[in-house]
């Protein structure tokens, strides 16, 4: 039977799925813009976030089924709260906004609140720090592609 704590953990990944989805418009803007070589392939991206933030939700489970205070559960849902408010406002700076230079600030609270889901995650079931360690390495590299992007295109306006 699920319970609560699994039902949240879905949620916020089915969310932040679609929302990414749905938030990024690949039109011709996008397609215009210089980008490196080294760019994984459009497909990539939707099948690679829905893996990520699958383990992520697991991550979630694990931790929160190992918090045995009140204050880590809070901790637990504090850093996904804060991912989840940082991995969503991602996409509509970058796509609908057309701004990767103020998407590539974000991209630091995004990494940074990956960070504390990873040290938070890890000191409560370490299995589940290392389930989010696929999202702190593909933020990264998200990061570095942001920055050639806006190193190849600026000026943004």
């Amino acid at each position: 039977m699920l319970n609560s704590p699994i039902i949240a953990a879905i949620a916020w990944a089915v969310i932040l799925i679609g929302a990414g989805g749905l938030l990024t418009d690949i039109g011709s803007w996008y397609r215009d813009l210089k980008k490196p070589n080294w760019q994984p392939p459009e497909w990539l991206f939707g099948p690679a976030w829905t893996i990520i933030l699958g383990l992520a939700a697991w991550a979630a489970i694990l931790s929160w089924d190992q918090a045995y205070s009140e204050s880590e559960q809070a901790m637990v849902i504090s850093v996904y709260a804060a991912n989840f408010l940082f991995h969503l406002l991602w996409s509509p700076l970058f796509f609908k906004y057309k701004r990767p230079d103020w998407a590539l600030v974000e991209v630091v609270f995004l990494w940074l609140s990956v960070v504390a889901m990873l040290y938070v995650t890890w000191s409560l079931a370490p299995l589940a720090g290392l389930l989010i360690l696929p999202y702190i390495l593909w933020v990264s590299f998200a990061a570095a592609l942001n920055a050639k992007i806006v190193q190849l295109n600026r000026p943004f306006a």
